[in-house]
């Protein structure tokens, strides 16, 4: 169980790392949207690339981030009844999730996929558009979005399983974005709260 959790550690940290860096696809997307904008007003002059590559981040962003949004159980989850449920049940309702339902829909569309992208970055297909872009980097979203959320979907799913186990923290819990230092310093002042409020000793009767 302990290597498992290893794994699930180290996949929880790839997507984090993605999810730290897929912002700047959003905020470029703006910058270029804004200057589109300005340029078309302006010298009355606009492209059809600058309009695509916008879809591009925006798809890169979207996909790509999907397994960062697992992570921290940001999809929409209809918890009109799950949160009434007891705390096991919701961790096996998410284990039946992730094996029967998260990872055949991945792998169905990594093997759907996976062949397009190969297909156009051979035939070097363009977008049909005037001035249109060169169509596999869009395409490669897919499964690079895919694999990471499958891969946190197998890390939530091993978390799970850990937790019934009694050798992990509770999977429903929304993880922290709190460095190892941060943490360490939110206890220490906890205690020192503690102690600060706790009456002191009576000290020795005469």
């Amino acid at each position: 169980m302990q290597a498992l959790l290893k794994f699930s550690r180290a996949i929880d940290w790839l997507n984090a790392q993605v999810g730290k860096y897929i912002i700047w696809a959003i905020f470029a997307a703006t910058v270029i949207s804004a200057l589109n904008a300005v340029v078309r007003k302006t010298f009355n002059y606009s492209s059809n690339g600058f309009l695509e590559v916008q879809w591009y981040l925006f798809a890169w962003s979207f996909l790509v981030a999907a397994g960062y949004t697992l992570l921290h159980r940001e999809h929409v989850r209809i918890d009109v009844l799950n949160a009434h449920l007891p705390k096991t049940v919701r961790v096996w309702i998410d284990i039946v999730g992730y094996a029967l339902f998260l990872t055949p829909v991945c792998l169905m569309v990594l093997y759907l996929s996976t062949p397009q992208v190969i297909d156009k970055f051979a035939s070097g297909e363009m977008s049909g558009n005037p001035g249109g872009l060169i169509r596999w980097p869009v395409w490669l979203a897919l499964p690079i979005g895919f694999t990471l959320l499958m891969l946190q979907g197998w890390s939530q799913l091993i978390k799970c399983i850990a937790f019934l186990r009694g050798q992990g923290p509770d999977p429903t819990e929304k993880p922290t974005d709190k460095s190892d230092e941060q943490e360490l310093i939110e206890v220490l002042r906890q205690r020192n709260a503690g102690a600060a409020v706790s009456p002191p000793s009576a000290g020795p009767a005469h």
